[in-house]
């Protein structure tokens, strides 16, 4: 049915149109009473019958318009027409119930108040473009343009703030935005919120809000305009066809889509756009101004500052997450480590280990055996952090599985490597020491893949090491089936054997000095005949090199053997 919408400031006011005459001004005898003393006693009429709706100014004092041309007679009226009686704006409307009004562009992606980044954005290409830039604000991301007008930017800036804070979801914050604009800019018909993807670079829809839920909920950008708002950095006030003079008195309002279009970037912390905020308005009354778009600007700040607070919240609270995760691997670890060393008369043991991060790759443990015999197993696998500590827990449980059932050092090499290699990551393995202690026979029988050459210091300080070329194979989890070699020597009273990793050799100081294999090698030499006394002065003296130093690699020292008295 065909009717007439009356704008009343932001309200708006329906009168139906029946078949027959319906007589339009200020006097009260008309059908439709309009309170503008502009507006002559009797200054129009409709006409509905079998043609369709016309209309016709009767002789009045300031005159009728349609779509801002004169009327000078008599016009037959199209749906979406803009009418306005001396200085009373009006809209005609004549479609079936249920139908939108009139399509506002070819942006096609609904204007829904929710979230949508699934939605494509196709802009209006220059050929189909008749946007017209009519204001440009620099935006700068914040609030340095406070000074103009600026009780009603503080007040827009605190409302926001207010509905914003302690907001982590982006999902939500964004949507609560664009209702803030809409409470702010009364004639706002349509908002969307576009934000770059971090992957592709491009602009995808991620909120949409329109002000009348019977409207066609579609939203129109210029690519030119949007374009030039990433590009700049500044916001612009721009208005489509409905300014154009190829559009004569014949033309229907619904070809006129947006009247009046604001869009602003949304500048992160560096200063550089990740999204623009974009609102339009249909109401020929509601033509936005150089000031909403200066107000636009500086709310648009405020709303980068909120996401921007918001992503550094989820960042913190998913950090947190993490490294509560990391501590309870972190004890996980530990717990793979033994917990004592064993108590055994006329040996000492000694073991530390300090991961570079909350997890680290390397590992040792030490194994009781029968007939007086004590396995210690030392490794360092290739890398740190979880990736490290993940294979470090695999060569522990393999080890340990293999030592309930093979006391042979040579057998139990090849076992472990076997199992190793069976599932091994590439790029990921592990140098490795199993040595077998022999308490009763007091000797040490030590294979070697791959790590650094275990040290022995004789009670009289003398130094030797397991170095002999064939003792050192490949490492755990490289080449399968290989036969490492075993060596054995005799244990003297007095003498101790130390294994450590590599983070030992190459922790630096605060000038990138290392440490160094000499040091390490003299340190122990001096150092004392007894094992848990020697292995912490050398994890002492590495720590006065590193000074304070961040450690790049993880340390570990095992120390074993006879004491002096024994």
């Amino acid at each position: 049915m065909a009717k007439l919408i009356v704008e009343q400031g932001t309200e708006q006011e329906e009168y139906a149109l029946p078949e027959g005459t319906t007589l339009v001004g200020r006097h009260s005898a008309n059908a439709i009473q309009f309170n503008d003393v502009t507006v002559s006693g009797r200054h129009a009429r409709f006409v509905v019958d079998e043609n369709g709706v016309s209309l016709e100014d009767l002789g009045s004092r300031n005159g009728t318009w349609v779509n801002e041309q004169p009327l000078t007679g008599r016009v037959m009226l199209t749906d979406g027409d803009l009418i306005r009686f001396s200085e009373t704006q009006c809209r005609f409307e004549d479609r079936p119930e249920g139908v939108p009004a009139a399509g506002v562009g070819s942006e096609t992606v609904p204007a829904v108040e929710s979230v949508a980044p699934q939605l494509n954005v196709d802009f209006a290409e220059a050929d189909e473009d008749a946007s017209r830039i009519m204001d440009v604000a620099k935006s700068t991301g914040r609030f340095e343009s406070l000074d103009v007008n600026p009780e009603a930017k503080l007040k827009a800036v605190l409302d926001l703030s207010t509905r914003l804070v302690g907001s982590m979801d982006i999902d939500s914050l964004l949507p609560a935005i664009l209702d803030t604009l809409f409470n702010v800019f009364k004639y706002a018909d349509r908002g969307c919120i576009l934000l770059k993807d971090d992957a592709s670079g491009q602009l995808i829809p991620r909120a949409f809000r329109h002000r009348r839920a019977e409207e066609d909920a579609t939203v129109r950008l210029s690519r030119a305009v949007v374009e030039r708002v990433l590009e700049q950095k500044e916001g612009i006030l721009s208005a489509d066809a409905s300014t154009d003079d190829k559009f004569l008195l014949s033309e229907s309002i619904s070809e006129l889509k947006i009247r009046s279009v604001m869009c602003v970037p949304l500048l992160g912390l560096d200063g550089e756009p990740s999204g623009i905020i974009s609102i339009d308005s249909q109401n020929p009354l509601g033509q936005f101004t150089h000031d909403d778009l200066d107000l636009l600007t500086v709310i648009a700040g405020q709303a980068s500052l909120s996401r921007e607070t918001a992503r550094l919240l989820q960042s913190y609270v998913a950090k947190e997450k993490q490294d509560n995760e990391l501590q309870i691997a972190r004890d996980i670890q530990h717990a793979l480590l033994p917990t004592t060393l064993p108590t055994v008369d006329g040996y000492e043991f000694y073991a530390c280990y300090e991961s570079a991060q909350a997890v680290g790759g390397d590992y040792y443990d030490c194994i009781v055996l029968p007939a007086g015999k004590i396995a210690m197993s030392f490794g360092d696998v290739a890398g740190k952090g979880v990736p490290g500590a993940l294979i470090m827990s695999r060569m522990s449980s393999c080890v340990q599985s293999t030592l309930r059932h093979v006391h042979d050092v040579e057998a139990a090499m090849l076992a472990i490597n076997e199992h190793m290699c069976d599932s091994a990551v590439e790029g990921r393995f592990v140098t490795y020491v199993l040595a077998i202690v022999d308490t009763v026979n007091h000797r040490v029988s030590l294979s070697n893949a791959g790590h650094m050459a275990p040290m022995i210091r004789r009670a009289d300080g003398t130094m030797e090491h397991f170095d002999d070329d064939e003792l050192v194979g490949p490492p755990i989890g490289v080449m399968e089936d290989f036969p490492y070699d075993v060596e054995t020597r005799d244990l003297g009273p007095g003498d101790t054997v130390v294994i450590v990793t590599d983070g030992v050799d190459e922790a630096m100081d605060p000038d990138g000095e290392l440490y160094g294999q000499e040091r390490t090698y003299e340190q122990i030499q001096a150092g004392s005949s007894r094992a848990d006394e020697l292995g912490r002065a050398l994890l002492a003296d590495v720590r006065r090199h590193a000074n304070g130093r961040p450690q790049n690699d993880d340390i570990t020292i095992m120390a074993f053997g006879r004491t002096a008295n024994a």
